[in-house]
């Protein structure tokens, strides 16, 4: 099979990851509450990616710095998983999933926003026009679509979601300076976070109990959404020719997702949260070009 094939192969496979995770985010808040979600999600997913960085042949040169590595993994863990998925399993349990999901996937542009002051990019005129076109997104889906009078139906959950791809972005800006290996920063990451969000557990002194549901749905975002999902990414990444023909099949995600939102969690898709998707994935896209 070409190298080609492959990459689309592996960058459908973290497509179709990402599409469930909205659904199964509300599914297995049902039965708990975020923080429990994310102790044994992250639990999880650290568990499979140490399995995954430890069946493989190690890098010449991973351990050169340890002490680096550490703090390195110590504050990446405390940003992704910790911080950005507290805010964003605390945005799903405000807003329905199909309000969630769209919002914490302006990250693109946060991203093109945070380059400014961090990588001293410039930002040209078209990127402001996609900056703008995708917020608009954001308002529509915000306010239900009532743009006259600009009120919002959760405030604190739409900037939450907005909070979070803030984060996500942010979490990715700094990976930039990161020279380790893809698969090793991500499983040394999610052990620190993982450390991070039981600490928080037992300071608030939550209840460990937890349904049989709700761990399976636990699980199954821990395999998938924190595990699986980013290394076929990555993997699709390598064997690609270009980023480019691989990137185009991430706008799918965000639309099969309503689709499984409406008929597994059994929302019923609001006119305005289709038309906000739309507007963002359009202001990501003229991002792109510019």
């Amino acid at each position: 099979m070409r190298k080609q094939t492959q990459a689309y192969l592996f960058a459908a496979g973290a497509v179709l990851c990402w599409s469930t995770v909205a659904s199964a985010f509300k599914l297995t808040l049902r039965e708990t509450d975020p923080i429990t979600m994310l102790l044994y999600a992250s639990l999880f997913s650290a568990a499979f990616l140490l399995a995954v960085r430890f069946g493989r042949k190690r890098k010449r040169g991973d351990g050169a710095t340890r002490g680096a590595a550490w703090r390195r993994s110590a504050a990446g863990g405390f940003l992704n998983p910790f911080l950005y998925y507290v805010v964003l399993f605390r945005a799903y349990d405000l807003l329905p999933a199909q309000e969630a999901q769209p919002l914490n996937y302006t990250w693109p542009i946060m991203l093109v926003l945070l380059s400014a002051p961090l990588l001293g990019q410039r930002i040209r005129p078209l990127g402001f026009a996609a900056i703008l076109v995708s917020f608009l997104g954001v308002f529509v889906i915000s306010t239900h679509g009532n743009l006259r009078e600009l009120r919002f139906t959760n405030g604190p959950g739409a900037l939450l979601a907005l909070g979070s791809s803030a984060i996500w972005a942010l979490y990715w800006l700094r990976n930039v300076k990161d020279p380790r290996d893809d698969a090793e920063k991500l499983a040394w990451n999610f052990v620190f976070g993982a450390a991070y969000v039981l600490a928080l557990h037992l300071a608030l002194g939550m209840d460990f109990r937890i349904s049989l549901r709700g761990l399976l749905g636990c699980l199954y975002i821990g395999l998938f959404e924190m595990g699986l999902a980013f290394l076929f990414w990555l993997r699709a990444l390598r064997l690609s020719e270009t980023s480019a023909k691989v990137s185009n099949i991430v706008f799918l995600s965000p639309f099969l997702s309503l689709f499984l939102i409406r008929t597994v969690v059994g929302e019923r898709i609001l006119p305005s949260s289709v038309a906000g998707l739309a507007l963002i994935v359009l202001g990501i896209w003229i991002q792109r070009r510019s």
